[in-house]
């Protein structure tokens, strides 16, 4: 399966500019995720990529295939593009039957009949609803129906497949239960993928590689680990879950490492960054399951415990060190209000006070390229 490349994509409606520069490239047979809140552009993106939107600059390549290029007034139209789309909403036509509703790509490209009723077995035994082929999408639960839009999509067998928060009109549970099953068939077929959530739990357990946007740009990318654990802005850090901020003073220990002196924190924090901070006040990014909690006297600062939450396997707990309010994690209840806090080696990552402002169409516009 070819990669998708997008280059210097820009799109304007009126006077926003929903995408400035978009410049990635999912590689072969990995699955990437856009992730941001509503408005961020990550499904101007996608729609692009699947031709049912025009872009104002930039270029869309598959492969050696150039799919558009605004210089060049090139743009190969949707349904030439060999690419697997899943919407939001499904978009199941209702008095059609599962199995008609598959086979629709494969009419569309006159597909032999015999071929037809072949290959729409085929990818409905690969979603696992055989058996529901004579059914209607009204008879179908959410799941089923999210698996019809699926098989749908895959019929053709195109060269990549690409997912508008497909799992939106799921409950929790099932949600878990389709994340798994789509990453394992994802894995098993080794299709490009490119997947739209504004769902972190969603982003973290698919991808291969995550892609935050936030005002039309792409504002951190890199594997789930490394975009969790190092956010590199306070944005990336707060959509990819709870997390601690603690702004002070940055100073070198003299070994190529630094640490972070803010008032009541004695010791200092130790934080990881790849470039030298800038002058005057940083601030550093901290995860609730970095801290640890005890009861009993032992290093660390003193925290008096303020709130409580039970969530399950775990409690959270809001606590006050000093001046600061922090999150922490356990595994089991406090029983005391005042404990100790440790920070694990390690965890402190320098963030940007960055929330980048909406551009409008006069903006000079700046490259975030990955």
């Amino acid at each position: 399966m070819p990669e998708i490349s997008v280059h210097e994509l820009t799109q304007t409606f009126g006077t926003t500019r929903v995408l400035d520069q978009v410049d990635f490239t999912v590689p072969d047979g990995k699955f990437v995720t856009l992730l941001g809140p509503s408005g961020c552009g990550k499904t101007t993106t996608l729609m692009s990529i699947a031709g049912f939107h025009t872009p104002d600059a930039g270029t869309i390549a598959h492969g050696e295939r150039v799919l558009f290029d605004a210089a060049e007034h090139h743009n190969i139209p949707a349904e030439q593009r060999e690419l697997g789309v899943v919407f939001q909403s499904y978009a199941l036509w209702p008095h059609l039957t599962v199995a008609q509703n598959v086979a629709f790509p494969l009419k569309i490209r006159r597909t032999d009949r015999a071929k037809v009723k072949q290959r729409v077995g085929e990818v409905l035994d690969l979603v696992e609803l055989g058996h529901r082929a004579d059914g209607h999408p009204h008879q179908l639960s959410g799941g089923q129906q999210q698996r019809v839009a699926l098989a749908r999509a895959l019929a053709h067998s195109p060269s990549a497949l690409l997912l508008d928060e497909p799992f939106s009109n799921l409950d929790a549970k099932l949600r878990d239960r389709a994340r798994e099953w789509l990453g394992d068939l994802q894995r098993d077929l080794g299709i490009t993928t490119v997947f739209v959530t504004h769902d972190q739990t969603e982003a973290l357990s698919m991808s291969d590689e995550i892609l935050v946007m936030n005002h039309g740009r792409i504002v951190r990318a890199g594997t789930p680990e490394d975009v969790y654990h190092r956010p590199g802005s306070r944005f990336a850090a707060e959509f990819l879950g709870r997390c601690n901020f603690i702004t002070g003073d940055a100073r070198s220990t003299g070994t190529g490492t630094w640490l972070l002196d803010a008032l009541g924190l004695t010791g200092g924090i130790p934080f990881r960054t790849d470039t030298r901070p800038a002058p005057g006040p940083v601030t550093v990014a901290i995860r609730p399951e970095a801290l640890t909690v005890t009861e009993t006297p032992t290093t660390g600062w003193q925290a008096e415990v303020t709130h409580t939450t039970f969530l399950g396997d775990h409690y959270l707990h809001t606590l006050r060190v000093g001046p600061h309010v922090l999150t922490a994690l356990t595994t089991r209840p406090l029983h005391t209000a005042t404990v100790r806090v440790a920070l694990t080696s390690g965890a402190a990552s320098l963030v940007t006070e960055d929330d980048i402002p909406q551009r409008s169409e006069q903006s000079t516009p700046v490259l975030h390229s990955v």
